[in-house]
């Protein structure tokens, strides 16, 4: 590609722009004005004044460099928005398109023509391939970031007590939300200056020994901050498993379900709740 090229393409930028703009138009119907107008133009630029004679013909040129962190931001950025691989593949196939009515216009060669527009073509297509990298990790990002929100909603640390914290566990429990509830728990302790906190098994579908190593360090970590656990929601078929296993439990105090540590909770401060005479629930 000879210099008169890139001249043609930087000189008709303008024309380029206006051209991959109504083509996105036109092929994406959440089109936005504002947004894709900067991200477009500032991907268009960079790629301009990358392009040179020298270059043509090597995608790891270093003056790509950042035409690449940019088309990587805008592909991570869609990705996140919820644009599939293939609208961001059309998003660059259009500039494609521009860029090659652009040059057909401006050269009257149909060889050089022809030469030329391989040369640009391979470009884009690299660059279409980079994409794809760029909408898996965009995806990454929303699934880790989905994650961490679904594990904090699943593991509230309630105080239902002066002195009393609870902490219903929904799920399997792994080492990582282990880590993620020892924090929460050990955290909402001090705050609090709770002395018992009741850990709620009864969402736990079921029950092994990795399961119960991880309730084991939360019962010590607590422990340690000098507050006892009392571990509820023990049904039958865990009560099994764990005998089965051969999961020593021993020495921590379990219960049937959550009221029966509550009254445990209350023993254990000396606190006796009774239900006044004549007051019924709808008074």
């Amino acid at each position: 590609m000879g210099d008169k090229t890139i001249q043609i393409l930087k000189d008709k930028k303008e024309l380029i722009l206006e051209r991959w703009i109504n083509k996105q138009k036109a092929e994406d119907n959440y089109f936005n004005a504002d947004e894709q107008q900067q991200d477009s133009e500032e991907l268009l630029d960079a790629f301009l004044s990358a392009l040179d004679d020298h270059n043509i013909d090597d995608r790891n040129a270093r003056e790509f460099d950042k035409v690449y962190e940019i088309l990587m931001g805008i592909s991570v950025s869609r990705a996140k928005r919820g644009f599939s691989p293939r609208e961001t593949g059309v998003y660059l196939f259009s500039l494609k398109e521009s860029l090659l009515e652009t040059l057909a216009e401006g050269i009257g060669d149909p060889e050089k023509l022809y030469t030329d527009s391989l040369k640009v073509s391979k470009i884009i297509d690299n660059m279409t391939i980079l994409t794809f990298e760029g909408y898996i990790k965009g995806r990454e990002d929303v699934i880790a970031r989905q994650t961490d929100e679904i594990t904090e909603i699943s593991t509230p640390v309630i105080r239902v007590w002066d002195g009393v914290v609870a902490l219903p566990i929904i799920g399997t429990l792994d080492s990582s939300r282990t880590q993620v509830i020892m924090e929460n728990l050990l955290v909402q302790i001090v705050e609090t200056g709770s002395t018992i906190a009741i850990l709620d098994i009864s969402g736990v579908p079921a029950m092994d020994t990795l399961v119960a190593q991880h309730l084991i360090k939360t019962v010590s970590a607590t422990r340690l901050l000098g507050a006892e656990c009392i571990i509820s929601g023990i049904r039958p078929e865990i009560a099994q498993i764990v005998v089965h296993l051969g999961i020593d439990l021993s020495n921590i105090i379990t219960k049937s379900t959550l009221a029966n540590a509550l009254q445990t909770a209350f023993n254990m401060l000396q606190l006796e709740v009774n239900k006044k005479k004549g007051i019924t629930p709808n008074n």
